[in-house]
């Protein structure tokens, strides 16, 4: 589409940090095998955080959010949901379970992008039906004034723009017009500005990214959660897509901001991904090196509710770590309660 456009006509420079995010992702890319040729029972743990921080961050990006004390049997269970968030999240959850377990056999079409959002949306209303109604980007004011941000392609034009999209991704890597993370960037940016969907189009752009990732052979995506790292950057996340967009319809834009951005995310989830593995090399237990590499990472006042926004772990688990640790003298509690406050004593590691 007009990004692909640029890089077949090659009149899109490639920025130096571009070329030192490639540098690093090549050597991240490296280091792979050796960390997934772990122990089963460890990728286990990784692979169970990052399906539930998936599903919970990218719905909670789009304001869709659940009870903590839910989250476990909302992606996990088998029970009867609540409302029409738990049906989202489970349905973003069955869509992953779909990329986990058959991404390197999914071709990328658009009647694969329409069962993404159908699966995401969790089968309910218009869920894989492309818009009918145009559904530009508003940005709301304070003051309560608003104004188009962005114009997305008209729902007439929507299915022809996406078809050349995923015709454009293909003879991209089929003809090597540019490096393939920089096309994997590049049809993210491209789809949001089509935005086909009349809701939805974020979270199926980051189950695409997921799943071209994988194909790429990039898997840091099956132990880590893209979708947290995203959420955790969120302002730059809409700060770099707006200046990517400014001018797309006219060809004339600059993509390198989105494209840098979800470069650093994928870099990112590499070094959690290294620093998560490390932190479970003990026979203590996974979930219990997890929740201390957590607290390990938090400032020296910290909450249950940050360790459980790092670790979807019970809070039975995660006070039984607190208990373990307190008794250790390496920690304090300094409020009682679900919201209790705890201080790390003195020069004591954790680990």
């Amino acid at each position: 589409m007009k990004t692909f456009e640029q890089f077949r006509l090659q009149i899109s420079a490639i920025p130096v940090t571009a070329g030192w995010y490639l540098a690093d992702l090549g050597e991240a890319l490296g280091k792979q095998a050796l960390f997934v040729n772990q122990s089963p029972q460890k990728l286990l743990v990784l692979r169970e955080n990052a399906i539930i921080e998936s599903a919970i961050s990218s719905n909670r990006i789009e304001g869709v959010e659940i009870e903590t004390a839910r989250v476990g049997t909302v992606v996990f269970g088998h029970s009867t949901l609540h409302d029409r968030s738990e049906e989202e999240i489970r349905g973003y959850q069955d869509a992953l379970q779909l990329i986990h377990e058959q991404g390197r056999d999914l071709k990328l079409s658009t009647e694969l992008i329409r069962k993404l959002h159908y699966l995401s949306r969790a089968g309910v209303g218009d869920a894989g039906e492309f818009k009918t109604q145009q559904n530009d980007i508003i940005e709301k004011f304070p003051d309560g004034r608003s104004r188009v941000r962005f114009t997305t392609v008209s729902p007439e034009l929507t299915e022809q723009y996406l078809d050349q999209l995923v015709d454009a991704w293909h003879r991209c890597l089929s003809e090597k017009w540019m490096h393939p993370l920089f096309a994997l960037a590049a049809f993210n940016l491209d789809f949001l500005c089509i935005h086909p969907f009349r809701d939805g189009n974020g979270r199926v752009s980051r189950l695409l990214f997921l799943l071209q990732s994988y194909q790429l052979g990039y898997e840091v995506g099956r132990y880590i959660s893209l979708e947290k790292v995203i959420e955790e950057n969120k302002e730059r996340y809409y700060e770099t897509l707006h200046a990517s967009s400014n001018g797309w319809h006219e060809g004339h834009h600059d993509p390198w901001h989105l494209i840098n951005y979800l470069l650093y995310v994928l870099k990112k989830a590499y070094q959690t991904f290294e620093q998560r593995a490390n932190a479970t090399s003990s026979p203590r237990g996974e979930k219990t090196e997890l929740i201390e590499a957590a607290i390990e990472s938090l400032p020296d006042e910290f909450r249950i509710a940050e360790i459980e926004k790092q670790v979807p772990a019970s809070i039975d688990m995660i006070r039984k770590v607190l208990r373990d640790m307190k008794n250790k003298g390496l920690i304090e509690a300094t409020s009682t309660g679900r919201n209790a406050s705890w201080r790390k004593l003195g020069n004591n590691k954790i680990n």
